[in-house]
């Protein structure tokens, strides 16, 4: 990434948002980037658990066995299928067990094929804080950890120079696979929008209570941070807002 945007966007964050939590970013890539390579544990198995880390400044890379969680890997493009049996697990099977996500498990099965799914492009899956990007890295999405305020202003930015009123989707799906697999989706559009995720109630709780995600395709990153200094941003209900997060 250029040193020059990735500045940009650390001072008008900064500027706009104030102590918020800087997104993560992530990009599929053959090279290690500095990144620690991530090893699955009892208390790390799902992916989201994992990310703790990178949101706290370290950089982590993933590999076809850094997955504790099937889906996990499933959904980062480092396996073909999902588990056996995922719709009753989605529903619930003949003995009424399953995490009733959906009604029945043939709903739940015609969901999960509306899921993305991308194969993973490279051998490793690098995850790092938006500060801790060099002029080597090259990320695809950024993720946001963001409360009801700072999803606010995400939210009205991602649609600042948009008249389609669906810029932002919250689409059924595990916690990774909003922060993957549709952001990824998302990429590959010629309007990408951004992903509001980690709805999931499996992922719920390994998050504050007043987090969810934010993902965004890089590109369309780049013009919500052109467009923060002429946008709603610069005006007193923004600023009102802007006050009670920096509380």
């Amino acid at each position: 990434m250029e040193p020059a945007f990735r500045d940009a966007f650390l001072s008008r964050w900064r500027k706009y948002f104030g102590p918020s939590e800087l997104p993560i970013t992530w990009e599929y890539t053959d090279a290690d980037r500095g990144a620690e390579l991530a090893r699955p544990t009892e208390d790390t198995r799902c992916l989201i658990d994992a990310l703790e880390a990178v949101r706290k400044g370290k950089s982590l890379r993933f590999d076809s066995s850094s997955f504790g969680c099937a889906g996990g890997k499933y959904y980062c493009g480092y396996s073909k299928a999902l588990r056996r049996g995922i719709e009753e697990f989605l529903s619930h099977d003949a003995a009424g067990e399953g995490e009733r996500y959906k009604k029945t498990p043939e709903l739940a099965g015609a969901a999960v094929k509306q899921v993305p799914h991308v194969a993973a492009s490279a051998r490793q899956l690098v995850f790092k804080r938006w500060d801790a990007l060099t002029a080597e890295d090259d990320p695809t999405v950024a993720v946001f950890f963001a409360s009801p305020d700072v999803l606010s202003g995400l939210f009205t930015l991602a649609g600042y120079d948009e008249s389609q009123t669906q810029v932002v989707i919250v689409p059924f799906g595990s916690g990774c696979s909003t922060i993957i697999q549709y952001p990824l989706a998302e990429c590959q559009s010629e309007h990408p929008r951004a992903v509001l995720g980690l709805l999931d109630v499996s992922a719920r709780s390994l998050l504050s209570p007043d987090r969810l995600s934010f993902s965004v395709p890089l590109s369309k990153l780049r013009r919500m941070t052109e467009n923060m200094d002429e946008s709603f941003l610069i005006t007193d209900s923004w600023e009102k807002v802007r006050k009670r997060i920096s509380t």
